[in-house]
C-alpha cells in the first residue's frame, strides 16, 4: 500500500492514532506536531493489482487491493463460450467496475505464466521428436508467433482497448510470473495457514508439471519439480481422451464415472505406462502417448495395450470405460498420496495446500484428508487455469513488492462469491422486458418459506443469489436445488434439467453444523472439494440380487435415505453451508430443515450440459425456460414455469453450445 499524508487537529495521541508504521513515518510525525501542533494523519491507499490467465483454457482476471480480493471472474461467464481462452476483456472490467477505479490505478498487472519458457519447451519437443509431429508443428507455429510469444504486446493492446493509457506506463506495470508459482501462491496465500507445505498438480506449466514448494509468511520457495512430459494431469488427461471425453474439459466425468468400474486395469497401467516411486515421483512410457506433438492423446501402441482404439465422443459408455476410469482414479489417487507423504517429510508442516488441475479430483482430496497425513488441507476453489491469475497477482503483491501476509481464521476467499450480483433494478428490468411473470417476495421469511415449501414438493429451482462464484463449483450462488431426499430428483436432474450423462452424481449443500450427522466428516467443505461417506445409520443395505449388478444398472438402487446426493459407493461431494459466507443459502436450508427435518439439499451448477453457469438475470431466464425446472429465484423475484408466456428462443442453444 501506499500512504497519504494529511493534518488532522491534535487530540491527543491514543493508542489507535495512526501515527505511522515505520521509524520514518514516526519521526515525520513528530517533526510535524512540535512544528504546527498538529499530527499527520496518514491514510492508507491501497495497492490494486491485477491477474489475469488467458490463451489456453479458463481465461480470468482478478484484482486485489494489498491482500483483499476485490472482484474475481472467469471470462466464459460473460461470452456464455465455456472455457473460453480469449482475452478476459469483460472480466477485467467487471474487476475495475466492482472496485470503482480505472486501470490506471493499478500498480501492477500479473499475467499467470511465462509464454517465452513455454515455447522454449514447445520448440525443444519439436526438435527432439522430429520429423514426428510436423502437422501438429504447423499447426500450433501461427498461433504462437501470432499472439502468444510476444504476449506483452498482446496483453498492452487488449487493456488499452479498456482505457487508452500511455503504452510506456503499461509496459512497466506488466509482469509475468512462472505458471506453478502462480498456482502455489493461490493456495497459499489465501489459506488460513501461517506456514504450509504446498502441492500444485496439473498438465503442465511451461516445463513443471508436479511441484512442492513451502510457503512461510510472505515467501514461497519452490523445492521441487517434475517436469514435462511426465504428467499426472495429462496422463488423467488420456484416459479422458480415451474414454470418449473432451480433454480440459471432461475429467470430471472420469471421476464420476469410477465407481461404477473395477480396478482391473490398474496393474496393466502401472507396468506399462508409469513408474511411481516412494516419493510420488514418477515418469510416462512416452510409446504409449502422442500429445507431445501429436493431435491426439494416446499412441497406436496405448490402443494395442488396451486392446480397442479411442471411444467415439458421444457414444454410449459400456463397462469397460467405467473399469477404465476406476483404474485410472486409483493409480492418482496412489500418487497424490505418496507426493503428501514425500512433501510431509521434506517440509515437516502439518499443512498441506493444494493447486492445480488434479486439485480438483474431490474423490482424491477427500482420501487425503481421511488418511491424516496432514492435520489440515486447504484447497484453493478454482484450482485451474483460472486461479493462476489470482496466484498472480499475489505473487505480484508479496514477492514483487513485498507487501506483508496476514492470516484469516478461515482463508481469504470470502467464500468464493466474488463474481458479479445481479442489481434488484436489473432483475425487474429484464424480467418486465420479456413479460415474465413474477412474483417478488415482500421479505426474507416469505421468500425461504415459498422455497423450502417447493423444495418439499420436489421442484427443481433454479437459484440465483448475490455475487456469482469463482471457479468452476457452484456453491449455493448460481446454483439449482432439490431435496436431497426424493429418489426421482437424481434423474430428474440429469435427463430433463442438465441433459448430461444420468451417470453423473450431484453434491450435497449441508449446514455447517450438522455435517457430521451425515457424513462421516467434521470439517469445513466450503468448496465442495472433498468426498465423504454417507453415515452407516443412513445406508440402505443392498439386497443379494441387487449386489450382482454392474455398471449403470447400480445407479437404479437407492444407497440412502439422501439418495439424490448419495453416490453408488456410499459417498458424496460434500458443501459446508455457513451463515458468514453465504446468510442467504444457509437461511433457506435452515428454514426446510425446520419444516422438512433435513438439513441437507442437492446442489449443482446453474446451467446446461456444455454452457457456463449463468450470470445475469438473462441467463438465468433462458436456462430456466430451456428445461424442465419448475421454478426460478433471482433475488427477491420468484417465477414459476407454468405462468410464464411461449419463450421465443432464436438460437439453437444445443449447437450453440459446445457439448461435451
Amino acid at each position: 500500500m501506499t500512504w497519504a499524508c494529511c493534518p488532522m487537529q491534535f487530540r491527543g495521541i491514543s493508542p489507535y492514532t495512526p501515527v505511522g508504521r515505520t521509524p520514518f513515518l514516526q519521526v515525520l510525525t513528530a517533526m510535524a506536531f512540535l512544528k504546527t501542533g498538529r499530527i499527520l494523519y496518514l491514510a492508507t491507499v491501497p495497492t490494486y493489482i491485477l491477474g489475469i490467465s488467458a490463451f489456453y483454457h479458463d481465461s480470468a482476471a482478478v484484482l486485489i487491493a494489498d491482500e483483499t480480493i476485490i472482484a474475481a471472474a472467469q471470462e466464459e461467464r460473460f461470452t456464455r463460450k465455456k472455457h473460453d481462452s480469449a482475452f478476459p476483456a469483460n472480466a477485467v472490467r467487471y474487476c475495475l467496475d466492482e472496485a470503482q477505479i480505472t486501470l490506471d490505478e493499478v500498480t501492477r498487472i500479473a499475467f499467470y505464466d511465462k509464454p517465452f519458457i513455454k515455447f522454449e519447451r514447445l520448440l525443444e519437443t519439436y526438435i527432439a521428436e522430429a520429423p514426428r509431429g510436423i502437422k501438429s508443428f504447423v499447426t500450433a507455429i501461427p498461433v504462437w508467433l501470432k499472439e502468444k510469444l510476444f504476449l506483452k504486446n498482446t496483453l498492452i493492446k487488449e487493456l488499452r482497448d479498456i482505457l487508452e493509457i500511455d503504452k510506456k506506463i503499461l509496459e512497466g506495470r506488466v509482469l509475468f510470473g512462472e505458471h506453478h508459482q502462480s498456482h502455489a501462491a493461490s493456495a497459499f496465500y489465501p489459506s488460513p495457514f501461517k506456514e504450509a507445505a504446498i502441492l500444485t498438480v496439473d498438465g503442465v506449466g511451461e516445463w513443471a508439471s508436479t511441484s512442492l514448494a513451502y510457503g512461510d509468511g510472505n515467501k514461497i520457495t519452490i523445492l521441487k519439480e517434475l517436469k514435462f512430459p511426465h504428467s499426472l494431469g495429462l496422463l488423467y488427461s488420456a484416459f479422458t481422451y480415451y474414454a470418449g471425453f473432451k480433454v480440459n474439459s471432461a475429467e470430471y466425468k472420469v471421476m464420476g464415472l469410477a465407481p461404477y468400474g473395477d480396478p482391473k486395469y490398474v496393474g496393466l497401467i502401472k507396468d506399462n505406462l508409469i513408474d511411481i516411486k516412494e516419493d510420488g515421483s514418477f515418469r510416462l512410457n512416452m510409446e504409449y502417448f502422442n500429445y507431445t506433438t501429436g493431435l491426439t492423446m494416446t499412441s497406436r501402441k496405448f490402443d494395442k495395450l488396451f486392446g480397442a482404439p479411442p471411444k467415439a465422443r458421444e457414444s454410449m459408455v459400456t463397462q469397460r470405460e467405467m473399469d477404465i476410469a476406476r483404474s485410472v482414479q486409483d493409480v492418482t489417487e496412489e500418487v497424490m498420496a505418496k507426493l503428501s507423504r514425500h512433501a510431509k517429510s521434506e517440509t515437516g508442516s502439518k499443512n498441506l495446500c493444494l493447486a492445480g488441475g488434479v486439485a480438483l479430483n474431490c474423490v482424491s482430496n477427500g482420501k487425503l484428508l481421511r488418511q491424516n497425513i496432514f492435520d489440515n488441507i486447504w484447497i484453493q476453489p478454482a484450482a485451474g487455469d483460472a486461479g493462476g491469475a489470482l496466484g498472480a497477482a499475489y505473487s505480484a503483491y508479496h514477492s514483487e513488492l513485498g507487501g506483508e501476509r496476514t492470516v484469516d481464521a478461515s482463508d481469504k476467499m470470502r467464500g468464493s462469491y466474488l463474481g458479479p450480483e445481479n442489481s434488484a433494478d436489473d432483475i425487474k428490468q429484464y424480467f418486465d422486458s420479456v413479460n415474465a411473470q413474477y412474483h417478488k417476495a415482500t421479505n426474507e421469511d416469505e421468500l425461504y418459506d415459498k422455497v423450502s415449501d417447493a423444495l418439499s414438493d420436489g421442484k427443481a429451482i433454479g437459484w440465483a443469489q448475490g455475487r456469482m462464484e469463482f471457479g468452476p463449483r457452484a456453491l449455493g450462488g448460481r446454483s439449482i436445488i432439490g431435496d436431497a431426499r426424493n429418489p426421482k430428483m437424481q434423474s430428474v436432474m440429469n435427463q430433463k434439467i442438465k441433459y448430461r450423462e444420468s451417470f453423473r452424481p450431484f453434491a450435497p449443500s449441508v449446514l455447517r453444523e450438522r455435517v457430521s450427522d451425515y457424513f462421516d466428516m467434521d470439517t469445513e467443505s466450503p468448496y465442495m472439494l472433498l468426498v465423504a461417506d454417507v453415515r452407516e445409520n443412513l445406508r440402505i443395505p443392498m439386497s443379494d440380487e441387487q449386489t450382482t449388478l454392474f455398471g449403470i444398472d447400480k445407479l437404479k438402487v437407492p444407497r440412502s435415505s439422501i439418495p439424490a446426493v448419495t453416490h453408488v459407493d456410499y459417498s458424496a461431494r460434500v458443501q459446508t453451508v455457513t451463515e458468514e459466507t453465504n446468510a442467504r443459502y444457509y437461511r433457506l436450508i435452515k428454514r426446510f430443515e425446520e419444516k422438512s427435518g433435513s438439513a441437507v439439499i442437492v446442489n449443482t451448477s446453474f446451467n446446461v450440459r456444455g454452457e457456463p453457469i449463468v450470470n445475469t438475470a438473462e441467463d438465468c431466464y433462458r436456462c430456466f425456460m430451456r428445461t424442465e425446472m419448475d421454478m426460478l429465484v433471482v433475488g427477491d423475484y420468484i417465477l414459476h414455469k407454468e405462468k410464464q408466456p411461449d419463450f421465443e428462443d432464436e438460437s439453437d442453444w444445443r449447437e450453440e453450445f459446445e457439448l461435451d
